[in-house]
């Protein structure tokens, strides 16, 4: 039979070894839980602090590269309406300007943020501009052409990535953010685990 100093003993011991345990864990932790595709830092478009990607794992969401003077650039309103209407489910529009397709992107930061949002009103993460094609491509956009097997070949080109952090459709520049098949692959994505 144990008295109580032992089981307080024993007790203090475990509570010893599982904070040691603790301390001695990776301190990446929630790094740990973010899918490779969202392990990338990149500036943010208003003011070019860095963000860490990781911040959207479990959450679905749209990637496009945007540029402000194409033909596509209306587009900017449907895509805020898509993220209004379904964040409240885990859905986030993640936008990356980009001059890569017709010197369309010509602006800096200050800009485009600012055209985005007089404009457009957008409201929905936007990232500094970056190369989205080629060899130049950012690593994040890298991996997303890897994963769909297709890199942007213009503007506005849009990637659906999944709770899990994995591409799950690839949609051309011209799909129109309200595009019933767009719109349908999003639910099915978002009614997913």
């Amino acid at each position: 039979m144990r008295t109580p100093w032992k089981q307080a003993a024993s007790a203090a011991f475990l509570l010893l070894v599982v904070m040691t345990a603790r301390a001695d864990a990776p301190k990446d932790g929630p790094k740990a839980l973010c899918a490779p595709l969202w392990q990338k830092t990149v500036p943010r478009l208003q003011d070019d602090k860095p963000q860490n990607l990781c911040q959207f794992s479990g959450k679905v969401a749209l990637v496009v590269n945007t540029a402000s003077y194409c033909g596509f650039t209306n587009q900017y309103e449907g895509l805020e309406k898509i993220h209004a209407r379904y964040q409240g489910r885990g859905f986030v529009v993640l936008g990356f300007p980009s001059n890569d397709f017709g010197q369309q992107e010509p602006g800096n930061s200050k800009q485009i943020a600012d055209f985005c949002f007089n404009t457009y009103g957008v409201k929905f993460p936007m990232f500094a501009k970056s190369t989205v094609s080629g060899s130049a491509a950012s690593p994040f956009y890298k991996e997303l052409a890897a994963q769909s097997g297709t890199p942007p070949r213009w503007n506005f080109h849009k990637y659906l990535v999944d709770r899990k952090g994995s591409v799950v459709a690839s949609f051309s520049g011209e799909m129109l953010p309200e595009d019933p098949r767009l719109v349908a692959s999003i639910e099915k994505t978002l009614r997913s685990p």
